[in-house]
């Protein structure tokens, strides 16, 4: 049985559209106009025990009106949720109690208080014994680097350290299911990559069921083996990551080292491929996947190739690619004018 079970689930907002100038703020006091906005639009998906998902989307994608509805922050518009074989927005005592939501940037630890406070303060309201809560925060310290900093009060922490306090306030009482949004932003890459691990490892250990949102595409990378990606509400995808860039990276980047480089002109390497870049002794090209081999033996063939390099495209280019085409079809859509009995 899946641990997390969404089924048409959505969220709209009705909002206030004021006119601009003063005479519209007039006229808002007798007539208001109202626009509806969906965050959330029959969104389905299913999360078995111990998986680590990544849930993707650009700003403004519903990513965080999900995860709160599925924290039970937020009552759904329609559809329904079943986390942990619980409705989330009935707000249960026992469910309360088996999940952590985590917000990048927001604060749950007390702003004056040391880090240890405002964490015994959390053991205190989950009911979790003195021995359990001093053994959890040794063990969580030690594996994020903190355990020098639990007396030093939480403003005086760098944004790092503040993350990883924040981290071990939401695994305190050992939850079944981390809804994590954004939990590595604003971090430097050392911090990033002691987070990263730490998850991963986490999540092998206790089989803790997680959902992650980033825009860093390092973390989905190397934690998430299946993404679900949202582009205004709706679900774009569901499936695995390498899917994702099989389905919608249909090229590869070709880079080669060779003895002038720079004297081949452009219009005789765009045969080859789309031209990326071209030095002193370097060339990149993009070439389509399935001419990849055939491009290779020519280039072999046709230059003084010293030293040659395949790579895939980053995921982080595909997702941006994505998400710019997606646009672009919703702009031209847009654009189309409506049919009228004259068109006929």
């Amino acid at each position: 049985m899946p641990v997390i079970e969404v089924n048409g689930l959505s969220k709209h907002y009705r909002t206030y559209k004021k006119r601009p100038g003063f005479m519209g703020a007039i006229r808002g006091l007798v007539q208001r106009d109202y626009e509806t906005v969906d965050a959330a639009r029959e969104i389905s998906f299913q999360v078995e025990r111990g998986e680590l998902v990544g849930f993707l989307g650009p700003n403004g994608a519903g990513k965080t009106t999900t995860l709160k509805m599925l924290s039970g922050l937020l009552y759904p518009s329609a559809g329904s949720a079943n986390v942990l074989g619980y409705v989330p927005w009935e707000r249960e005592d026992n469910y309360r109690r088996q999940f952590a939501l985590l917000l990048g940037q927001k604060n749950q630890l007390w702003w004056d208080l040391p880090a240890r406070e405002s964490l015994e303060l959390n053991a205190r309201i989950y009911g979790i014994p003195q021995d359990q809560f001093a053994k959890t925060v040794d063990e969580l310290t030690h594996l994020l680097d903190v355990s020098e900093k639990l007396n030093i009060s939480v403003r005086e922490l760098s944004l790092g350290e503040r993350m990883k306090m924040e981290l071990i306030a939401a695994l305190l009482h050992r939850p079944k299911v981390l809804f994590l949004d954004e939990p590595t932003i604003g971090l430097d890459v050392v911090s990033q990559k002691t987070v990263r691990e730490f998850l991963k490892d986490y999540n092998v250990r206790e089989k803790t069921t997680i959902m992650l949102t980033s825009h860093y595409m390092a973390d989905i990378q190397e934690l998430c083996k299946r993404v679900i990606i949202i582009d205004h509400g709706k679900l774009f995808f569901d499936g695995p990551l390498n899917a994702v860039i099989d389905r919608f990276a249909d090229f590869k980047i070709i880079t080669i080292t060779c003895d002038g480089a720079e004297d081949c002109s452009k219009e005789s390497l765009t045969r080859y491929g789309e031209l990326i870049e071209q030095a002193p002794g370097m060339i990149r090209l993009r070439v389509k996947r399935d001419r990849v081999v055939p491009t290779c033996k020519a280039l072999l063939d046709e230059l003084k190739v010293n030293d040659i390099d395949i790579k895939e495209v980053p995921i982080e280019d595909i997702v941006r690619r994505i998400f710019s085409d997606k646009k672009n079809e919703r702009s031209a859509s847009s654009n189309i004018p409506a049919a009228t009995g004259h068109d006929i």
